[in-house]
């Protein structure tokens, strides 16, 4: 490589909250693959912060840990944008940047990006065009405007096209490339841990899952945070566990939440077994083995289609319908009767099996990789020169 390409500044990989560790690993492992040609630096906000499950997601990804961490923190949504801004400007002026690589929705996606932007660097967005619909949802909001800011929109699904032709955005901005999330399952699937030793370590007999069981995943500020639409949700899980245990990877949002309204006790079910916020690879292996599977989470309903693994979406829209139209999941809303229904259908009948989109493949950080090189190498080519 030539001595300018080894003098150029970094691409700066911006990780902000748990998901973001699944879709960045698998592009840093790419960049590397290419330096010089693109050299990372990775930033964490600290938007999430867990020291230990941090250590635990850093390890089982195979994700370098972080050249920065701006301790941000939990705070209001407009607090924490504000502070992830103000803290990662420096960084910038301390480093350079190439380009800013943000992945997601989060805050610290659409802060970093304003960041980058207002200082004239290329904003590479992955996991572009994604859209619920849902504007009372932070997340939607997030993801709109850092697509409009970007310049470069790497896109899951080939629908996420037409929702950014709908707002205006030049078809030549956005590069279908695939899902990295499924690049980290597929990469990380050998290495999953097997349910029945998670359940011996949590103190729970492993044979109560010899004949089958389902996962339970929920944190949505929209179904945990009121009392009455938790207990609803609790209600027909506990219904559904009368049929099949339900591993529930309790959340500590939702924990906290039960513990203020006075309901810990509605966790005390026969059916249900209660483990504290698992690894990566512990849910892996947990969902890989699982009969259904009944989450609020977005990445979740990706890796049950990927694993070919019945979902069940407790909420009344999703970002990813290319999970309904095409992979396992389902979506049932909040009402109770909907998710029994929805549930007995799967335990009767197998449920959706459906199939793995295109290019989910293991190979999108790849695709991007390639990609960003070229597109940086011609927008930072002297002009005229061939």
């Amino acid at each position: 490589m030539t001595l300018e390409q080894d003098l150029l500044p970094p691409v700066l990989c911006v990780v902000g909250a748990r998901p973001n560790y699944m879709k960045m690993a698998p592009i840093i492992r790419a960049f590397d693959a290419r330096r010089p040609v693109l050299r990372s630096l990775l930033v964490h906000t600290g938007q999430h912060y867990d020291a230990a499950m941090n250590d635990r997601l850093f390890a089982d990804l195979d994700l370098p840990y972080p050249d920065v961490n701006l301790e941000v923190g939990s705070a209001s949504h407009a607090v924490q944008t504000a502070e992830v801004m103000k803290r990662f400007e420096p960084v910038i002026d301390q480093y350079g940047a190439r380009a800013v690589v943000v992945v997601g929705d989060v805050n610290s996606t659409l802060a970093c990006a304003l960041v980058a932007v207002k200082r004239g660097i290329p904003v590479v967005h992955v996991e572009a065009g994604l859209r619920s619909g849902d504007r009372s949802m932070p997340e939607e909001i997030n993801r709109v405007l850092t697509d409009q800011i970007s310049d470069l929109l790497y896109t899951t699904e080939r629908s996420a096209h037409e929702n950014l032709a709908r707002e205006g955005i030049a078809p030549g901005r956005a590069v279908f490339v695939g899902n990295v999330m499924i690049d980290s399952l597929l990469a990380s699937l050998p290495r999953a841990a097997a349910p029945a030793d998670l359940l011996t370590a949590a103190g729970q007999a492993p044979e109560r899952i010899a004949g089958g069981y389902g996962v339970v995943t929920l944190h949505r500020p929209s179904n945990v945070d009121s009392p009455a639409t938790l207990a609803a949700i609790l209600g027909a899980l506990r219904r559904i566990g009368d049929r099949l245990p339900l591993v529930i990877a309790l959340h500590p949002r939702t924990r906290n939440n039960l513990e203020r309204f006075g309901m810990r006790e509605l966790l005390d079910a026969p059916g249900f077994i209660t483990l504290p916020p698992q690894g990566y690879l512990e849910m892996l292996g947990l969902m890989a083995k699982a009969t259904i599977v009944l989450t609020d989470s977005g990445g979740i309903q990706e890796e049950t289609t990927a694993l070919g693994v019945p979902c069940l979406t407790i909420r009344e829209n999703t970002e990813r319908p290319i999970t309904v139209e095409q992979g396992t999941n389902t979506l049932v809303g909040v009402d109770p009767e909907a998710i029994v229904a929805a549930a007995d259908a799967v335990l009767t009948g197998g449920g959706k099996r459906g199939r793995v989109p295109e290019y989910w493949d293991g190979h999108a950080a790849e695709r991007i990789a390639e990609h960003l090189a070229a597109w940086l190498e011609a927008r930072e080519r002297p002009k005229g020169a061939q």
